[in-house]
């Protein structure tokens, strides 16, 4: 358990709010984990963190109920990130809460969800009329999940990068895996996610890299923070040029979480993929 746990309703018995409560909302300071890879101090990474909410409902004044998806992108830079579960309750208290409009829904969310975060949040909404228009993606590059290899580590180990990446073989290519798994860092309830390695740089062998991927199966640790992590192990052991990693989390109590960091991109499309 962490230090933080007894300001969380993670694991605790949770009385399901529905009229509108702010003060649902947690904060998790992300140098938590920072301190301990070595990024206290400059990042070496811009990036975003996108949530999209699939249950999210109010009333209208007159009292009819309106439903809606939600995307949230909260900036890697901002202190804090907001603990999910905390997220989900805030999002159930909007159900029996009456709003003059979809401007005025997104208002409040950007202020609370700015707030609690510390920086900036973008929010979008998506009427139920504009559903349709919703549609599913691929990543992009080529998937690694088929090379034929024998795995025997499921515990966390970054040196199994050691030695992956040839320095006189510079390429700029595209590998992705939808065989990351985590745990929580609380509740140890899986995590399930497929990651985009985009990159300019010694050609980094794709067993090695998968063989790093699945030894996350047993690590406990939030969403932000392992891919986060996978972009530090990945420069420290194998010294890209340029290097973006991009992980898309299924969903959990209608929220998924989608972490994006980079050295050379500014800004990326939110991809729902088939699983999510």
């Amino acid at each position: 358990m962490t230090d933080f746990d007894a300001s969380l309703p993670l694991g605790k018995t949770t009385e399901y709010k529905s009229a509108y409560d702010a003060g649902l909302l947690c904060a998790v300071p992300r140098s938590l984990k920072r301190l301990e890879l070595g990024l206290e101090r400059a990042l070496p990474f811009q990036g975003v963190d996108i949530w999209n909410a699939f249950e999210l409902s109010w009333l209208l004044p007159g009292g009819k109920p309106v439903v809606a998806m939600g995307e949230f992108r909260f900036p890697c830079h901002s202190p804090n990130i907001v603990e999910s579960k905390s997220f989900k309750l805030y999002l159930n208290s909007f159900n029996q809460t009456r709003f003059a409009s979809f401007a005025e829904v997104e208002q409040v969310l950007a202020e609370d969800l700015g707030r609690v975060a510390g920086a900036p949040v973008q929010v979008r909404l998506i009427g139920s009329e504009c559903f349709g228009a919703e549609r599913l993606f691929a990543l992009p590059g080529r998937c690694i999940d088929g090379i034929d290899i024998a795995v025997s580590q499921y515990q966390l180990e970054a040196e199994l990068l050691a030695g992956a990446a040839d320095p006189a073989d510079i390429v700029e290519e595209e590998l992705h895996s939808h065989l990351l798994k985590s745990n929580c860092l609380v509740t140890w309830q899986p995590d399930w996610a497929s990651v985009l390695v985009r990159y300019r740089g010694g050609r980094i062998d794709p067993a090695a890299l998968l063989r790093y991927l699945i030894s996350f199966r047993q690590h406990n640790e939030f969403h932000e923070q392992c891919v986060e992590r996978i972009f530090a192990d990945l420069m420290r052991f194998c010294r890209p040029e340029r290097l973006t990693v991009y992980a898309r989390y299924t969903r959990r109590g209608g929220l998924d979480i989608n972490p994006f960091r980079s050295n050379f991109e500014n800004t990326v499309e939110n991809l729902r993929l088939a699983r999510q």
